[in-house]
């Protein structure tokens, strides 16, 4: 998925421009611009505070459809499971799947 062309999805679907969305999201304008000028990546703690902004969730914003991602009681115990492993082990577990 392409973060900044999903936030200008949203920004139409709104009519926003990106002053109103700085706004909303207690963003300054000035990050939101250079983000776009420079095509860079918002960090997370930027993301989410862009969705708060846009009234939907970090799995709204993700989604498809707009519609809230249901995750399986395993797909969380793995997710779960994935965060507590270092970068290598990581690495090591990607390797593994790509080889089932």
């Amino acid at each position: 998925m392409d973060i900044l062309n999903r936030i200008n999805e949203l920004l139409d679907e709104r009519g926003w421009s990106k002053y109103r969305l700085a706004k909303e999201a207690d963003v300054s304008e000035g990050s939101l611009n250079n983000m776009f000028r420079q095509n860079s990546l918002p960090t997370i703690p930027t993301l989410e505070a862009l969705c708060k902004g846009f009234g939907i969730t970090l799995a709204q914003f993700f989604s498809e459809n707009g519609e809230p991602i249901v995750l399986t009681n395993e797909q969380e115990e793995m997710l779960a499971l994935w965060n507590t492993l270092t970068k290598n082990q990581k690495q090591a577990t990607i390797e593994l799947f790509k080889t089932m």
